[in-house]
């Protein structure tokens, strides 16, 4: 069991840094072999123990589907994991695993089956500072998205008082992705939303994804990415089209060293919020060399 927690320990670090594509084949084996544990007898003792080690991993292997857009694959592990979970009565990963299926459910802008989802998983649960920081994060996100501003707004206040609460050694270990940079990307998202219907907010868009891209330590390199693209949309929301071409060359630069088919579909999207601009023959060249956008279900 140990070298099982471990193994899935490894693999996570490797997610953040390098992405799901080049893992998602691997990590889904791995997961599949674990659950295929419960095949054999245990211990009512040891069972507990198991489930949850199994759900951590099932988990992981839906977030690495998920970054791979296999979106079939992530919801199957996902709700796999969210049962072994539930089976071990372990409620921070039940919720942490509801987590990622809003996250999910975010991508494929369907915000508000993510809101049920997120509400889910605050039912009944004691969260801690940085599951509570990461729950409410996401409800901001998804509450800019459908345009709930306000709400969005009271999300952010939530998860920023409860950031300053967290203490790494008192949280999960499927927790230690958890810095400011995290918290401050939602800040980013929720603004970048309400600066497409309000472009006087485009400036806060870049202040907090600046924010966020300053924050984050080398060890999440994909989020950094993602940010840097969410950074030239914001530059073009905030009609500094220069700039957001700087940006979005940097952010394709930067893809390059991931195997994350997430984060070409968030370059692919920047089509969205460069459309002001399209005149500018800078821009619609820039434009051509995205990668095609992929339809979203």
């Amino acid at each position: 069991m140990s070298r099982l927690t471990a193994l899935t320990s490894l693999y996570r670090l490797a997610d953040q840094e390098f992405g799901g594509g080049s893992l998602v084949d691997d990590v889904g084996q791995f997961a599949e072999s674990a659950s295929a544990l419960l095949d054999h007898l245990v211990s009512d003792t040891l069972r507990p123990q198991l489930l949850v080690a199994i759900a951590s991993a099932r988990d992981l292997a839906g977030w690495t589907a998920f970054d791979a857009t296999r979106h079939g694959d992530a919801q199957r592990h996902f709700g796999a994991a969210e049962r072994f979970a539930i089976e071990a009565g372990d409620r921070h990963l039940a919720a942490h695993i509801r987590y990622g299926q809003a996250k999910q459910m975010q991508h494929l802008r369907h915000n508000r089956d993510a809101l049920e989802i997120l509400r889910a998983a605050h039912h009944q649960l004691d969260a801690t500072p940085a599951l509570t920081t990461i729950l409410y994060g996401a409800e901001a996100a998804s509450r800019a998205a459908i345009g709930d501003w306000e709400g969005a707004k009271q999300a952010l206040d939530r998860s920023s008082e409860a950031f300053t609460d967290v203490d790494a050694g008192n949280e999960p270990e499927w927790l230690g992705f958890l810095d400011k940079g995290e918290l401050l990307a939602q800040y980013g998202r929720v603004y970048r939303d309400w600066a497409r219907t309000d472009r006087r907010r485009g400036g806060d868009a870049v202040r907090w994804v600046t924010e966020a891209i300053n924050a984050f330590g080398p060890q999440n390199t994909r989020s950094t990415v993602l940010n840097q693209v969410g950074l030239a949309s914001a530059y073009f929301l905030a009609d500094a089209p220069d700039l957001a071409l700087q940006a979005g060359d940097t952010a394709q630069r930067q893809a390059e060293t991931l195997t994350s088919p997430r984060v070409i579909e968030r370059i692919a999207n920047l089509r969205r919020d460069a459309t002001q601009h399209m005149h500018l023959p800078e821009v619609a060249d820039f434009i051509r060399t995205l990668p095609r956008p992929t339809p979203v279900a």
